[in-house]
Parts: C-alpha cells; structure tokens; sequence
C-alpha cells in the first residue's frame, strides 16, 4: 500500500502543476496549440487539477482515488493517441504513456482493494 500512497501523491502533485501550467505557461500553450487543442487547454487543465486534487483526497477518502485515477488514466490513454496522430517520435510520448501507466496501476489496485474489504 506504501506504493499506492507515493504513486497517488507524485501523480497528484504532478498533474495540479500540469493543470496550472495549462493556464499560466508558455511553453505549454504552445504545446497546445502544436497538438490542436488550443482552445481545450483551460477545459483540460481544469480536469488535469481536479484529477490531481482528486488523488491527492484519495489518500484520505478511498472512493475518489477510484474516480481520479480512471479519470487521468483516460485523460493520458487519449493524450498518447493524440501524439501517435500527431506524429511525435516515442520520445515526447512517454510523459503520457507513463503517466497512463501510474494511474492504471493505481485504479486497478485499489479496485483490488475494494474488493478485498
């Protein structure tokens, strides 16, 4: 469980600075703007901050860490598709193919979890 716990924080301190950079950053607007989803960023980077406060809460209330992490897992599953359309070498992939992968671990063991109590 100790793992779950550094994941969920990492991932959560992580995607709150991703959803704030969303708005404040230029370096991620153009980022947007080169994936053509300008116009999406301050939609995304709301949901990227809620999913990062969201597991973050999870640490203390269980339920939201299920909800989050599905979320994020999403989010990242579609971010990774986005870039393979795009064209972008594996390189600039693997922040969401990484960050897919976290969350995944993290809604599915705590699905497990769920389950055994």
């Amino acid at each position: 469980m100790t793992l779950n716990i550094i994941l969920s924080f990492f991932s959560g301190v992580s995607f709150i600075f991703y959803g704030i950079a969303s708005f404040k950053s230029k370096r991620m607007i153009a980022e947007y703007d080169r994936w053509g989803y300008l116009k999406y960023r301050h939609s995304i980077g709301s949901l990227q901050f809620i999913g990062g406060l969201g597991l973050i809460l999870g640490l203390f209330l269980p339920s939201i860490i299920f909800v989050a992490s599905f979320g994020l897992t999403a989010m990242m599953m579609v971010a990774v598709l986005v870039r393979i359309k795009i064209k972008d070498d594996l390189f600039k992939m693997l922040p969401a193919i990484f960050y897919a992968l976290v969350n995944a671990f993290l809604f599915y063991s705590n699905f497990l979890f769920s389950y055994r109590n």
